[in-house]
């Protein structure tokens, strides 16, 4: 009665395309904002509205797995007690 649970896990060719793309896209910023036509300080005000929201990515994608990963945690505690009734239950006892 009870499933057996498989946690999905990402291959290392995934893991290596995130890392490169991550730090393609980072350089690519990163060159970008060093070569604009602007003032130093307006290159610094990008250069840290980039680094704002790359740690915002980062802590959204955090708190959404820890959010997932808690209700599968949930999930699983609850059906691990329907199992345990109904394999306790006897539809044949009097009560």
């Amino acid at each position: 009665m009870s499933e057996t649970q498989v946690k999905q896990q990402n291959t290392a060719a995934y893991y290596g395309q995130a890392v490169a793309s991550f730090g393609v896209a980072l350089a690519a910023v990163t060159v970008g904002i060093a070569k604009l036509d602007a003032d130093a300080w307006v290159r610094g005000f990008l250069g840290i509205a980039v680094l704002y929201l790359t740690t915002s990515a980062f802590t959204l994608a955090k708190v959404i797995r820890d959010r997932q990963e808690a209700g599968q945690i949930v999930s699983r505690v609850d059906q691990a007690r329907i199992d345990k009734l109904l394999a306790e239950h006897d539809p044949f006892q009097k009560v």
